[in-house]
């Protein structure tokens, strides 16, 4: 829950042969699977890229909602009415982080001294 999930489809890059990260020779897929960890020694722990959560709106805007004010009148009064907007948003994309972040699947202790 909430990880990427990589570890249940055998691309668990940071496992060690000593704590036994599935990537064993007795393990599931044998020798390959051994073959595949060594490979994936040269992984980096660090993320440099994530994917932006805002959106441009049509006049290209950034932001992560958008909303448009509409006039509702109700009993003889107006009433300004703030409406989301959901259409013609396109997405950010890839953001390159100003700072590398240690990946989300790299077993990794933090303690204070």
């Amino acid at each position: 829950m909430g990880a990427s999930g990589s570890k249940s489809r055998g691309l668990w890059p940071f496992a060690s042969q000593a704590a036994g990260g599935g990537g064993g020779a007795e393990g599931p897929g044998g020798q390959q699977a051994l073959a595949r960890a060594r490979a994936a020694r040269a992984a980096t722990p660090f993320v440099f890229t994530r994917r932006g959560s805002m959106y441009y709106d049509e006049d290209g805007d950034l932001a992560h909602e958008f909303y448009e004010e509409t006039i509702v009148t109700k009993n003889g009064r107006k009433r300004a009415k703030l409406k989301r907007i959901y259409k013609n948003l396109i997405p950010q994309g890839i953001v390159k982080l100003e700072h590398p972040r240690i990946h989300v699947d790299f077993p990794v202790i933090i303690c204070e001294v």
